[in-house]
């Protein structure tokens, strides 16, 4: 295979998690691979070794265009503009536009389980107006939708652990928790193939953990207490709101607590492992090398 991949979001974790797999794990030649950014300067240690880097801003339709100019497989990382509610969804459709007119052979794209209307996720509305502009494009597609990354506890597990409680609307909702790194290696697998045919792909961990079943894989790794303490969706938005956080971040949190609780993050798939060709890292073992970082 000779096409050239292009990555947008290529400074973050997940974009680069998938270009290392893209040079180290397959072999791709890095003379084949476009990496873009908002920061060209981040990625200066890719240029080094021979990626092409450019500039990609998704409000700045122009610099759109000039960045997926020669590709033939493209990968769009959902962004990470969550502050002004239905920007993203904008960003994302003109970069699928600008992948159109640019001649994309086969355009990848990281979405979430369960984007149908309904889902309990306030932005799951960005994703699934996304994965509709894509099937509306004609061009043929391999939609990611990611599951919760193991990476997310580090958000909030070291407050957990400070005051020993873990506050929760998620009843016994579970979240099949996966390493980000097992996922950037599936999609980077499917992005170096030469596989054209259309597909949706959820990509998950190898098991689903309710909040009281991570407590205690926490609890066991760090050895200091957990209780979880159970709440509604109300008073956990107003509890965050009173620890600082604003009211929309709240709300969004919040959201995905009642989407676990409803089942839309629990579901368990083997595809991270059949892409990849690897076994996924069980969350204990996660947990066990990333103990420093759980505590803060």
């Amino acid at each position: 295979m000779s096409a050239t991949l292009l990555v947008t979001g290529a400074s973050g974790q997940l974009g680069r998690g998938v270009i290392n797999h893209l040079l180290d794990t397959f072999e791709v030649p890095a003379a084949r691979i476009i990496a873009t950014t908002r920061t060209p300067g981040n990625l200066a240690d890719l240029a080094a070794r021979g990626v092409t880097v450019r500039e990609a801003d998704f409000d700045d339709h122009a610099s759109l265009a000039k960045a997926f100019a020669g590709a033939d497989r493209a990968l769009i990382i959902s962004t990470n503009e969550l502050a002004i509610q239905g920007k993203r969804r904008e960003q994302q459709l003109a970069a699928v536009a600008a992948a159109s007119k640019a001649g994309i052979g086969h355009l990848l794209y990281t979405s979430l389980p369960n984007t149908e209307p309904g889902s309990a996720v306030l932005f799951a509305p960005d994703h699934f107006d996304t994965e509709q502009a894509i099937k509306a494009s004609g061009i043929p597609y391999t939609i990611f939708r990611n599951g919760w990354y193991d990476e997310n506890l580090f958000m909030a597990m070291p407050q957990i652990l400070a005051s020993g409680q873990w506050y929760t609307s998620a009843a016994d909702g579970a979240i099949s928790y996966g390493a980000r790194d097992d996922l950037a290696a599936a999609i980077a697998a499917r992005l170096a193939s030469d596989i054209t045919e259309s597909t949706t792909y959820t990509l998950t961990g190898p098991k689903a953990y309710t909040s009281a079943e991570v407590a205690a894989l926490v609890t066991e790794v760090t050895g200091k207490p957990i209780q979880v303490v159970q709440l509604s969706d109300e008073a956990l938005t107003e509890g965050m709101k009173a620890s600082g956080l604003p009211e929309p971040i709240a709300r969004l949190l919040v959201s995905f607590d009642a989407a676990t609780r409803a089942g839309d993050l629990g579901m368990v798939t083997d595809s991270v492992e059949t892409l990849s060709g690897r076994k996924s890292v069980p969350l204990k073992q996660f947990l066990e090398a990333n103990r420093a970082a759980l505590a803060g």
